[in-house]
Order: C-alpha cells, then sequence, then structure tokens
C-alpha cells in the first residue's frame, strides 16, 4: 500500500512538471497553403497547382480557392489551379479564400523554364521546449520514396523522465486533437528518424511532443 500510494505521488510530481506550459484556447488563425512543389514548368506546358484550407481548429477543409498570376503572359491559371506556361521568365502565383471575415492567401514563386523541374520536397524547423524539462533540436522533414521521414540532428535531446512521451504531426500546436500520431518517444539523445506513411511534406506546419497520459504540451517545432 506504502509503494502504491510512493508511485501515484511521483506520478503527480511528473504531471506538475508538465503542466508548466498552460495554454487556454485551442483555436488558432486558419491558413490556405499552397502545397504543389515545383521550381519550374516547362514552357508550352500546363501544369495543375494544389493548395489546402485548415480552419481555425488546424483541420483540412474543402474550400474554393481563387488562383491568380502577377503576370498572365509568362503564366496564366484559372480558377481551379491549372496554369499554362506561355513565356520564359518568373511570375507569382496566389492562391486566395474569402471565409466570410478575411481573405487568407498564399503566395509562390513559379518559374517557367525549358523543362518541368520539381522542388525538392523537404523542410526544416528545430525543436524546443515549452514545460520545464529538456527538449531541443533541428529536425528536417522530407519525402522518400512514397514515405515522408522526420529525421532529428544530432543535437536533438529530450528528458527521458517524462511520463508517456509521443511526438506528432499538426497544424494546431495547442492540441493533439486531430494530430497525426507518429508515436511514442524511445530515443532521448542524438541522430534518429522516424518513417511516416501516406502523408505529404506539406500537409502539416508543427512538429508536437506531448504527455500522451496527460494531455499536456511539452514542446513544439514550426516546419518551415
Amino acid at each position: 500500500m506504502i509503494r502504491l500510494q510512493f508511485f501515484s505521488f511521483l506520478l503527480l510530481l511528473s504531471l506538475v512538471g508538465c503542466i508548466q506550459d498552460d495554454f487556454v484556447a485551442d483555436t488558432i488563425d486558419p491558413v490556405l497553403r499552397i502545397t504543389s512543389s515545383v521550381d519550374s514548368i516547362s514552357i508550352n506546358s500546363s501544369f495543375q497547382f494544389e493548395a489546402a484550407y485548415f480552419n481555425n481548429v488546424g483541420v483540412q477543409t474543402a474550400v474554393d480557392v481563387s488562383w491568380s498570376s502577377s503576370d498572365e503572359t509568362i503564366i496564366s491559371i484559372d480558377n481551379l489551379g491549372l496554369a499554362q506556361a506561355k513565356a520564359l521568365g518568373q511570375t507569382l502565383i496566389t492562391a486566395s479564400y474569402d471565409n466570410g471575415q478575411t481573405t487568407i492567401s498564399d503566395v509562390m514563386v513559379a518559374n517557367v523554364g525549358q523543362t518541368t523541374v520539381s522542388a525538392p520536397a523537404e523542410r526544416t524547423g528545430m525543436i524546443s521546449t515549452t514545460s520545464s524539462y529538456a527538449l531541443s533540436g533541428d529536425f528536417t522533414l522530407k519525402e522518400v520514396g512514397n514515405n515522408l521521414v522526420l529525421e532529428f540532428e544530432s543535437n536533438y535531446q529530450a528528458s527521458s523522465a517524462l511520463p508517456g512521451l509521443y511526438v506528432y504531426l499538426t497544424n494546431n500546436r495547442n492540441t493533439i486533437a486531430n494530430a497525426y500520431e507518429i508515436g511514442a518517444v524511445n530515443i532521448f539523445n542524438g541522430k534518429h528518424s522516424y518513417t511516416i506513411p501516406n502523408v505529404g511534406v506539406n500537409d502539416y506546419s508543427y512538429v508536437l511532443y506531448f504527455c500522451k497520459p496527460f494531455t499536456v504540451k511539452v514542446g513544439d517545432g514550426k516546419i518551415l
């Protein structure tokens, strides 16, 4: 009986340590993100641009996106995102959506060249703690074949004292609701990686760490 009470006390201390990060609201600003990755489009060819809208809780929602080009003589684009490469050069492609309160948009540079060249499907970021526990390190998120790989660099470190530490991908850094659960953290120092199936490199905005048993945030890192 004494041993059980002592264990419960230790568990309570762990929870108190996690609750250094005290957030109230789970809502965020909606985001519209161009998800196409292309460096250049072959002249006299077409290219389908795509975008994803994430609402105020970070959930992807189907909306009618408007598309435009800053120079229609180089690339023209219709409201379905289908672009026509007309002349060599560079222009800006804009995706926008009016949610009734404000217009949300995203912009990317688009080039027209002799061949269509895909942009490297890779993003980077840095994890930092939001609690009293150690958590830090640089990471890279990249597509490898049909999988997504989340790779942490040698400067990564996390406290092994955290109860039930899990890592997620999410568009809402305040909650694990609607997040993609990668799995439990088993490596607490140094270079390591996670292989993630059926996820695109542009699907999420943050890497997120939570004490899963208590649903308490420990740290996060924006995917740039």
